[in-house]
């Protein structure tokens, strides 16, 4: 079982090791695309066995947020015939199955025939910046059912014609063999607010990386929101917050409408 990741970074070197801590035990080879960081990513990507840098470019020159969207809707197709697998993410999501290992599970989406996964979204929340060492799927599971988390990020790249992501990920329209789990059980935990503080000033350091285009359409708005409407969101977050890793929890239960793939005609069995 061969699984690539695709994923972005810029100035990330505070989240990598999280990172590579939660996806090291399936992911096989890392395909990461740098925005120019400064703060030392660089040295952390480069002494990472499986992973291959590279220079992301504009492809829309005064959008940051089409560009991205460009390169998540193409990479990915370089792993056929390579790749069983292949996931799209962020660097701060991280995509968690509870009741086994994520090797074991691809193994047994393999064997029925599923060959693409979304994941249920959540907003994790953590008042303080988690330690070096930490699983953060094992030390930081409160976060709050979150729609715009509700993505597709797994799949197989063989079976998929086309992902058909919008911007930012938050809808697709796939095409190919879409054949879906019978249950949703893979959860995509969302740790961008790790610490207030440091949400806010990454908030802030984000907008400048926008381009015109994305500032005209709004895109990432929140970047530039005040300390005050951040604080706002958060506790609206804090309300709602759930334990994803409380014995027996149940994303199939637990989650923030609309799920797109559960109208779809193709679910497994039908």
């Amino acid at each position: 079982m061969t699984v690539h990741l695709y994923t972005l970074c810029w100035n990330e070197a505070d989240m990598l090791g999280f990172f590579f801590r939660h996806y090291d035990s399936w992911v096989d080879r890392y395909v990461i695309y740098d925005d120019g960081s400064t703060d030392g990513s660089l040295d952390v990507l480069r002494r990472h066995g499986r992973v291959e840098v590279r220079r992301f470019s504009r492809t829309s020159p005064d959008s940051f947020v089409l560009s991205q969207r460009e390169i998540q809707n193409r990479v990915w197709k370089e792993s056929r015939g390579h790749a069983d697998w292949v996931v799209i993410t962020a660097l701060d999501e991280h995509l968690h199955l509870a009741r086994c290992r994520m090797s074991d599970y691809l193994e047994e989406c393999t064997r029925v025939g599923v060959t693409l996964i979304p994941a249920i979204g959540y907003q994790m929340l953590s008042d303080e910046y988690p330690a070096a060492g930490e699983w953060l799927c094992r030390t930081r599971t409160q976060g709050a059912p979150y729609a715009l988390m509700n993505k597709l990020s797994l799949f197989k790249p063989d079976a998929i014609e086309q992902t058909g992501y919008h911007v930012g990920r938050h809808v697709c329209a796939p095409a190919g063999e879409l054949r879906f789990p019978s249950r949703d059980e893979l959860m995509n935990l969302h740790y961008k607010y790790l610490g207030f503080e440091r949400t806010l000033r990454r908030h802030r350091e984000q907008g400048f990386a926008l381009g015109d285009k994305d500032v005209a359409e709004k895109w990432g708005g929140q970047y530039y929101w005040t300390a005050e409407r951040l604080r706002e969101e958060w506790d609206g977050f804090r309300r709602r917050l759930v334990d994803t890793g409380a014995p027996g929890f149940d994303p199939g239960r637990n989650f923030e409408p609309p799920i797109w793939w559960r109208d779809a005609k193709s679910l497994e069995g039908e």
